[in-house]
């Protein structure tokens, strides 16, 4: 195996324990296009180095760097439709009637630039607007990330016309941001105050979270192994209320757990009920 190769193989093991990222054979151009400009600011050659630099220097901050640059994922608002549209008519009200009285719990796992928790609070705000006094005791969002620069930037709630565009229709934007200088957007206050961000790792314990009543964990199951997979599904299973939901990835499926999971078919979309 040529010292390239190598040095790929070491970098795969790594990433995998650091995160639970599970990188295929053939992905060093993904490695190459994720890590370039970070080795080079860095004065960084090879993997190699790059991984002996980490090793040597655990509290230089460069592992957290390497792991943000790889797990950092474009994201779009309310990707998909369906499942916003899910838990506005079958979810909430379904959540409200067995939990009378009680504030909501939604976790989004890996919610990266923050569009999908936001999507969550304004999709929210769209049921109170419709159900008049149906959430009384409110919603809370509980958003987590790996990368604690991207949750930095979640925390500003502001974006820029590119990320605007990428699923947002001129209602909602006028409705739910304000502008902030030129190409700029924040999020208004009520929608932004709903959401909790915190720096988490899918691999570490769940034990502090409490309980849920919905978990968003979309488009990022496919990134690890099955073994892992399985874990993470069996823990957010821990900390969901009994007939809480989970939502995947549209893409995404849960196979096994028959004990733990219910599918309900959603038309469109499929969804997860913890037994």
């Amino acid at each position: 195996m040529s010292t390239a190769n190598l040095d790929f193989e070491q970098f795969r093991v790594f990433l995998e324990k650091a995160c639970g990222i599970l990188l295929g054979e053939n992905k060093q151009y993904l490695v190459s296009s994720r890590l370039n400009k970070l080795m080079e600011q860095q004065g960084i050659k090879s993997l190699g180095e790059l991984i002996q630099r980490i090793q040597s220097q655990p509290r230089s901050g460069l592992r957290e760097l390497v792991v943000d640059a790889m797990t950092t994922n474009e994201t779009l608002w309310f990707r998909d439709t369906y499942p916003f549209e899910v838990l506005k008519n079958k979810v909430l009200p379904e959540q409200i009637k067995a939990n009378p009285g009680q504030r909501l719990r939604i976790w989004s796992a890996a919610c990266s630039s923050g569009q999908e928790p936001f999507s969550l609070s304004m999709a929210i705000d769209e049921f109170e607007r419709s159900n008049l006094g149906q959430l009384k005791a409110g919603v809370q969002i509980f958003a987590t990330d790996l990368s604690a620069q991207m949750l930095n930037t979640c925390r500003t709630g502001e974006y820029d016309n590119l990320a605007i565009g990428r699923g947002l229709s001129p209602e909602r934007l006028q409705r739910y941001f304000d502008p902030k200088g030129p190409g700029r957007w924040v999020i208004k206050t009520p929608i932004k105050n709903r959401v909790e961000f915190r720096p988490f790792n899918l691999l570490d314990s769940y034990a502090g979270f409490g309980k849920f009543d919905v978990v968003f964990c979309r488009n990022v199951l496919i990134y690890f192994s099955a073994e892992v997979k399985k874990d993470i599904l069996l823990r957010i299973h821990s900390t969901l209320k009994p007939g809480g939901y989970l939502f995947l990835g549209a893409s995404e499926a849960l196979n096994g757990l028959p004990d733990h999971y219910q599918m309900v078919q959603c038309s469109p979309g499929i969804i997860y009920q913890a037994k």
